[in-house]
């Protein structure tokens, strides 16, 4: 049946050109939760982009948060691998870059693993804007605060991504 998704904010604090507020969705049936908010830690593009094995900038990750691609493997085995990299979260953002509006529910992979870090899904765009903005200052990682309690943020002040309708 339908399902009322749960979301979960976060902001990036630079590069300013992208100094929004972005949804995200967590796993449905895996991974962990955030017990503490973080105020300023790295998101780390993975490298390979999809995360399915070994990294390149595995060292990078270490206790940090990393944007992983969708695809390639399933949902779980990508969180394990930044698990297994020392990782705190990860963002696994759609490989639509064009999706701006359809959150995919992450689910268990039936290989009766489990994942004990947040992992959380976001849409296309949003993964792509924050990859883009990246490469064009030529930086290996964006600062967020994660998560983000938006009710007490009024509306007007809301920075969101014009590229997304809430």
């Amino acid at each position: 049946g339908l399902r009322i998704h749960e979301y979960l904010y976060f902001q990036v604090l630079s590069p300013g050109d992208i100094r929004y507020i972005f949804t995200a969705t967590p796993a449905k049936d895996f991974g962990g939760v955030f017990n503490t908010r973080y105020d300023q830690i790295h998101l780390v593009p993975a490298d390979p982009p999809e995360a399915c094995g070994e990294l390149n900038n595995g060292v990078f990750i270490q206790d940090q948060i990393a944007l992983v691609e969708r695809g390639g493997c399933s949902f779980l085995s990508k969180t394990r691998v930044i698990q297994e990299h020392g990782g705190l979260a990860v963002i696994i953002a759609d490989n639509a870059y064009d999706n701006d509006s359809f959150y995919i529910e992450m689910v268990q992979d039936r290989s009766r693993r489990t994942a004990d870090i947040p992992a959380l899904f976001l849409l296309g765009r949003d993964g792509y804007m924050i990859r883009r903005s990246l490469e064009q200052h030529g930086l290996p990682w964006a600062v967020l605060s994660i998560p983000v309690n938006v009710t007490s943020i009024p509306t007007y002040e809301m920075m969101q991504p014009p590229w997304t309708f809430w």
